[in-house]
């Protein structure tokens, strides 16, 4: 597969693999775990060479099961994990205390069974904390030699600060304004080696403003969700229904209304697809790396054939044409806002 750079440093295959689905937000329960381990092996074996998870997944289940691997395939993996978000009984609330963060990466090593993260993201901001105090606190680490490179989740943040407790939100400015400025703060304390955000056909807010500032200084851009949590591989259909702990229950594009209303996003990707005997999904991330050469798309799935099929995804080289032609899809509706 083909690499790109992120970190600075890391060279990583062009698709990765979001780890998350095996333990959060799609299924609250640990009864994949073996198919889960056989997918991220699989998806090793195709190139897919970064392994994207987070210590509040699961909580703390998906890094252990990531360990697993990595005990035995440590050189064929980059690990992204993430600290900055606790589960609590009835809600996840940002911690950015920098004892938190010296706690929560050591906990992190344990658990992968490593002795260094190659990406460590700041999950969310807390606004109880100055965001230099968290980010300081995590460049120590890279100083102590725990961490290579520093890593900004924006997943959660996309419109100007939206859905983030604390977080100004300006009418009128674009999405990610407030994520941007934020990033401009603590690349005066150390480096950004990448920052994570979704970007999909189903949604390209991140390309007004944070990719382009990404793309400018050379940091890397995880590309999350770019299947639009399922809907852009064309495997649901409208009105079919999603298990009570899955997310998309409760989002407003999962409805029957709104995901017949979207349907033809899908027929244009398959339409591309035919051409290459590619899927939509295929497509939908071909799409996504064609938005820049610092761009990786980290797709989560907790299914072997399918981490399968996302990877051969990087052979997939889009036209002008085909460009052109999904630019021209009608756009989706229903927001997360």
């Amino acid at each position: 597969m083909e690499r790109r750079t992120i970190g600075g440093a890391l060279a990583v295959g062009a698709v990765g693999l979001g780890c998350m689905p095996m333990h959060w937000g799609y299924t609250a329960s640990q009864r994949h775990g073996e198919r889960s381990l056989r997918t991220v092996h699989a998806a090793l074996d195709a190139g897919s060479t970064l392994l994207d998870t987070a210590d509040m997944y699961g909580p703390f289940t998906n890094e252990l099961l990531l360990g697993r691997v990595l005990g035995r395939r440590r050189a064929d993996a980059v690990v992204s994990t993430k600290c900055g978000l606790l589960v609590g009984d009835r809600q996840v609330v940002a911690n950015g205390r920098p004892q938190y963060v010296r706690r929560a990466c050591d906990a992190s090593l344990r658990r992968l069974q490593t002795d260094v993260i190659d990406l460590y993201q700041l999950h969310r901001v807390d606004p109880e904390i100055p965001v230099e105090e968290t980010w300081g606190a995590m460049a120590e680490l890279v100083a102590a030699g725990k961490v290579r490179a520093l890593g900004w989740c924006a997943v959660g943040a996309r419109a100007g600060g939206a859905g983030v407790r604390g977080a100004r939100r300006v009418p009128g400015e674009p999405p990610y304004a407030e994520t941007v400025r934020q990033l401009q703060r603590v690349q005066q304390v150390f480096p950004v080696g990448a920052v994570e955000a979704e970007l999909s056909v189903w949604s390209p807010q991140a390309l007004e403003v944070l990719l382009p500032w990404c793309a400018a200084r050379g940091v890397g851009f995880l590309a999350a969700m770019p299947l639009g949590s399922g809907f852009l591989t064309g495997t649901l259909t409208p009105g079919q229904g999603f298990e009570p702990d899955d997310v998309r229950a409760r989002h407003p594009r999962f409805t029957a209304e709104m995901m017949a209303a979207n349907q033809p996003l899908v027929a244009g990707l398959r339409r591309v697809a035919e051409r290459y005997g590619a899927t939509p999904a295929q497509v939908a991330l071909a799409w996504v790396l064609g938005q820049g050469r610092q761009v990786v798309a980290v797709p989560g799935t907790k299914r072997e054939r399918w981490a399968v099929e996302n990877a051969r995804a990087a052979e997939v080289s889009l036209t002008a044409r085909d460009l052109a032609e999904i630019a021209a899809l009608p756009p989706v509706r229903a927001s997360w806002e």
